[in-house]
């Protein structure tokens, strides 16, 4: 099967800085590597009762 294109969604500047410091410390910690499959996931963030972000992969 051919990977399905979609546009990223939309993050606010708080967003996309909270996304970059999340895949940072995870990459950091080895959870996480740089990937170059042409197959990917859209992240969007859900704001958490205690203001932080939670990552949710879509």
């Amino acid at each position: 099967a051919a990977p399905v294109a979609h546009a990223p969604y939309r993050l606010a500047p708080s967003e996309l800085k909270e996304l970059s410091d999340q895949l940072k410390e995870l990459s950091e910690k080895g959870f996480i590597r740089p990937s170059y499959s042409p197959w990917g996931a859209l992240v969007l963030f859900v704001k958490k009762k205690d203001g932080s972000f939670r990552r949710c992969i879509d």
